[in-house]
Formats: structure tokens, C-alpha cells, sequence
């Protein structure tokens, strides 16, 4: 997948567990862990706006892209 998620470099940035992440976003650390090991086929704006605020980043600070190399 080019999409690479960077979500626990901003929770190692911010001293923050992935479940306080959870709690604070209100999804349950299951799919945060979906999204966060990148194996996520869609995000919601809505839980991507919630990541942004409780970690106070940008959406560009969670997801890149990467080329794929053949």
C-alpha cells in the first residue's frame, strides 16, 4: 500500500498510549490499531478531524504517500 500511517510517531511525540488515543477520539482501540498498522481500507473525515485535534497535527502528520517499488 503507497499510504503509509504515521499515527505512532505522533503518539510517541505526544506521550500518549494508543488507548488514552482511543478513548480521546471515541473508537475503540481495535480499529485504532487497523488504522494505525496502516491495514485500514478507509478512514472517515470525521475520525481523521478527531485524530488531528487530540494529537494537534496536521492530516499530512498521520499519512503519506510512499511510491511503490517494483
Amino acid at each position: 500500500m503507497p499510504i503509509t500511517v504515521d499515527i505512532d510517531v505522533m503518539l510517541a511525540r505526544r506521550k500518549m498510549s494508543v488507548g488514552e488515543l482511543a478513548d480521546r477520539v471515541g473508537i475503540t482501540p481495535a480499529n485504532l490499531a487497523v488504522l494505525k498498522n496502516g491495514r485500514a481500507k478507509a478512514v472517515r473525515f470525521a475520525t481523521l478531524a478527531a485524530l488531528c485535534d487530540v494529537l494537534e497535527c496536521q492530516p499530512g502528520d498521520l499519512l503519506r504517500w510512499e511510491p511503490a517499488t517494483d
